[in-house]
């Protein structure tokens, strides 16, 4: 069953630069994907593409049906609650603990408190971290903070899950750490994960697909793939 498909998808920005040129591709339910590319390759343009931060210049992007390039942007907040996000920079509120960051990602969609508890209670077991719910971010160590994120990210059970540079700030061992904990949860949970890195030493050895992106374009899709970019003249 395809999550994502992605249909003669160009995006030109207002100062010329094609961050996209004729994209065409599809992910299934339940893969782990890695999006690689040189800087200015299109990696984080395609990322934002996907939960409507950016939007195509021409093609089509369909996200569990919806095809999100058309979606108006009042209507962009119902699309952000049925995925996670998890970015580089952690983005976690300093002047709360570790349990009400994960929280307030139900809070804010008008769950009741009687269901919010064991949610948050379940992510931060996948994550790890149930050990720390009273804490503050400043009191963890930034793997665990990003751990933070990934569970307030999974916290609503979402069918995808975005990673965009998730250890680009993170020493090598943590790295392999977060990178661990994801592929726990897209096999555990079924939760389709989408990771753009820059990480050669992850990708080569999670032996999951990879999606090579170059000037904008595909240059390639390997199933079981190996980090490889193709510097551009």
């Amino acid at each position: 069953m395809k999550l994502i498909e992605v249909k003669n998808c160009y995006k030109v920005y207002n100062n010329g630069v094609t961050a996209i040129a004729d994209l065409n591709l599809s992910i299934e339910k339940g893969e782990f994907v890695f999006v690689i590319g040189a800087s200015g390759s299109g990696k984080s343009t395609f990322i934002k593409m996907l939960y409507r931060e950016e939007k195509p210049t021409n093609g089509s992007v369909f996200v569990g049906g919806i095809n999100v390039a058309k979606l108006r942007n009042s209507k962009v907040f119902k699309l952000r609650r049925k995925l996670g996000i998890v970015f580089q920079d952690f983005k976690l509120l300093p002047k709360l603990t570790v349990y009400e960051n994960v929280a307030f990602a139900l809070e804010a969609i008008g769950m009741h408190n009687k269901d919010i508890r064991p949610k948050v209670i379940k992510a931060l077991e996948n994550v790890g971290l149930k050990d720390k719910m009273r804490s503050f971010p400043n009191q963890l160590s930034g793997g665990e903070q990003q751990r933070v994120c990934i569970a307030r990210a999974i916290v609503n059970e979402p069918r995808l899950l975005i990673c965009d540079e998730p250890t680009g700030n993170l020493d090598p061992d943590i790295s392999r750490e977060i990178v661990g904990i994801l592929d726990k949860i897209n096999r555990e949970l079924g939760t389709t994960i989408i990771m753009a890195t820059h990480d050669r030493d992850i990708v080569n050895k999670m032996k999951k697909r990879v999606l090579l992106l170059d000037n904008g374009v595909l240059a390639g899709d390997d199933k079981k793939g190996s980090y490889v970019v193709h510097e551009s003249n």
